[in-house]
């Protein structure tokens, strides 16, 4: 039997966890489960990580009202909203040895043409007068040289970075990684990521929260948003 296309098959959110051993980890280095219990909405970004139909799939429409939840609250709350597409420049010569002429090709224009805002998911509410909306030309968004998002968060004063959207252990990770080793402080939104798999997805949340960053669900980094008003 032939696998429907993604668009037939019902949006999902992944089953997501967190080891309870990794858990208890980190609440006996530092006393406590969840890295950040407070936020400062004016000094925080949420990072919209390629959000485009081009990565279509259950999982990626599954985060689609989890992350316009998030941008709308902190919107509200007084809080930057960045949308981040994949860029379309010249790939370099080890990224078309690796992958191949062809799946290049597809990588390089997966961000779409035309306006920023109208490459992303309809489904958006984006303020045009107030959000973010950048290229990145690598995974991260955070790549020193390939990405204005470094300079233009360090620009408003931003300390927090909410990281939400597609895929979680490529472009997620790789921008929660890297905005961490730049001294950002960093939040995941476990139903607000989506990987191919439930235990892709959640293999990788595991190594984020345990090095990299906090995890937590949707509901959860609200409410630290509407606590920070």
């Amino acid at each position: 039997m032939s696998t429907p296309p993604a668009a037939q098959v019902p949006a999902r959110v992944h089953a997501w966890t967190i080891p309870e051993r990794e858990y208890a980890r980190q609440e006996q280095r530092r006393g406590r489960r969840h890295a950040y219990t407070r936020l400062d909405p004016a000094r925080t970004a949420l990072v919209v990580v390629d959000m485009v139909p081009f990565f279509d799939g259950p999982y990626a429409r599954g985060i689609i009202p989890q992350v316009e939840a998030l941008a709308v609250g902190l919107r509200r709350a007084g809080g930057l909203v960045a949308w981040v597409m994949p860029g379309s420049g010249r790939p370099s010569p080890v990224r078309e040895e690796f992958y191949g002429p062809e799946v290049t090709e597809l990588f390089r224009t997966s961000g779409g043409s035309g306006p920023l805002a109208g490459r992303l998911w309809p489904q958006f509410t984006v303020d045009e007068d107030r959000d973010l909306l950048v290229e990145k030309e690598a995974a991260s968004a955070f790549f020193p040289g390939l990405s204005p998002l470094p300079g233009l968060l360090a620009e408003r004063g931003v300390d927090t970075v909410l990281v939400c959207g597609v895929v979680t252990d490529v472009c997620v990770a790789g921008t929660a990684r890297d905005a961490f080793t730049l001294g950002l402080r960093v939040i995941v939104a476990a139903d607000g990521t989506a990987a191919g798999s439930d235990e892709v997805h959640n293999a990788t949340l595991r190594t984020l929260y345990r090095s990299f960053g906090d995890v937590r669900s949707t509901a959860e980094i609200l409410d630290l948003i509407r606590a920070g008003r």
